[in-house]
C-alpha cells in the first residue's frame, strides 16, 4: 500500500505566516493562500475597523458563497450538455 507525499510549505496571509501540509502542490497551495489574502486585504480595505477572526470569518463565508455559486453553474452546464447528448 502506498502512501500518499504530504507537501509542507509555508505560507505568509494577511501578515501571518502558515505551515500547510497537504496532498497539493506547493505550488498550489500558495497560489491558494495568495487568493485568501488577496480577498482578506480586499474586505479589510473596505471594513478597516473589522479584527482579524472577524475578517477571516467575512473572507470564509465570501469563498464559500462563490464555490456555492460555481457548483451550481457547473451543475447547470452538466444538465445542458447531458440534454444535447440525449
Amino acid at each position: 500500500m502506498s502512501k500518499i507525499q504530504k507537501n509542507r510549505t509555508t505560507v505568509d496571509i494577511y501578515g501571518q505566516q502558515y505551515t500547510i501540509l497537504g496532498t497539493e502542490s506547493p505550488g498550489h497551495i500558495r497560489s491558494v493562500a495568495l487568493l485568501v489574502d488577496s480577498k482578506m486585504r480586499e474586505i479589510g480595505s473596505r471594513n478597516p475597523s473589522l479584527d482579524v477572526s472577524k475578517l477571516a470569518v467575512l473572507t470564509a463565508v465570501n469563498a464559500v458563497n462563490d464555490y456555492i455559486k460555481m457548483k451550481e453553474q457547473v451543475e447547470r452546464l452538466q444538465l445542458e450538455l447531458q440534454k444535447e447528448k440525449d
